[in-house]
């Protein structure tokens, strides 16, 4: 049993976490704004001893928060500033930061063939441009880690894809798409001209991959996805044909649609961690729910 911080308990994958690290009988402090813990308080105020911190607090809300709200998405950079603060001056000995395929170069994400991204491609030197002010954040959170790693604590760094979930808020691609599916609407609206791609992972398998590297002390960082690179009108065909009805595709050119494609290359995380639900069988239990 480890005592363990879990920051943005409530959030998406906070509350996956939750229930995980309970199952497996470790003692969690669970953080998050909506029960009243500011973590961003926490850290600079609170001294008391962890096992192992996870820090899942963060502002995102889908690509439109992203675009539209810049200056919001940036107060990650304190929050994950003073995360780091927080471990070093606790002395934590394990930890985990969530950073983001955003932090990849906006370059390498181009129309075109696709370039499946690899964990060097960012160099911390030279980095290149990363995905609007939330890939700077998560891209400065990484260099962090590693000066709270000098410190002494032994750093997990992962990178997720697009995780997705049957329980994942309506401002992101994938539950959208189920609840037009649901609603069987016709036409089915996609945003852009449904030729980007993704590169999705099932919270289950990101998770496991999460908790894999933490008992295998994996320090990162680490891309977490399949590596199979799904347009956003495959993911509309999948997902109608799977609510048992075909629909004409309408798509909304000026709504916010992200780089043109986001897939890696998953070799780090296989050597720790097989992904086990496939997006099939993930669309199959969304729809189920």
């Amino acid at each position: 049993m480890m005592r363990v911080l879990l920051t943005g308990s409530a959030g998406f994958v906070g509350r996956h976490l939750h229930a995980a690290l309970e199952a497996r009988g470790d003692d969690v402090t669970a953080v998050d704004l909506v029960d009243g813990r500011d973590a961003l308080d926490l850290f600079r105020f609170d001294s008391a001893p962890y096992d192992l911190a996870i820090h899942c607090a963060a502002i995102v809300g889908g690509r439109a928060s992203i675009d539209g709200s810049p200056l919001g998405v940036a107060t990650n950079l304190a929050l994950d500033s003073w995360y780091m603060r927080w471990l070093a001056r606790t002395g934590t000995p394990k930890a985990v930061y969530f950073s983001s395929s955003a932090a990849y170069p906006v370059a390498l994400q181009q129309p075109g063939e696709i370039h499946r991204l690899v964990e060097t491609d960012i160099d911390y030197a030279q980095p290149g441009r990363p995905d609007a002010t939330y890939g700077l954040a998560k891209l400065t959170g990484e260099q962090l880690c590693q000066y709270a790693a000098a410190e002494g604590t032994q750093m997990t760094v992962l990178r997720p894809f697009s995780g997705y979930g049957s329980d994942q808020d309506q401002a992101y691609p994938f539950p959208a798409f189920i609840r037009r599916a649901r609603e069987r609407q016709d036409p089915f609206e996609v945003w852009g001209d449904g030729r980007s791609t993704r590169d999705w992972i099932h919270i289950d398998d990101l998770v496991g991959a999460t908790l894999a590297a933490v008992d295998q002390d994996v320090p990162g960082p680490v891309n977490l996805g399949w590596g199979r690179a799904t347009s956003f009108d495959q993911l509309a065909g999948y997902v109608t044909q799977a609510a048992g009805y075909s629909p004409l595709v309408k798509h909304l050119a000026s709504a916010p649609q992200g780089v043109h494609h986001r897939v890696c290359d998953p070799s780090r995380m296989l050597d720790f961690y097989q992904p086990k639900v496939t997006l099939e069988e993930g669309i199959r239990r969304a729809l189920n729910a």
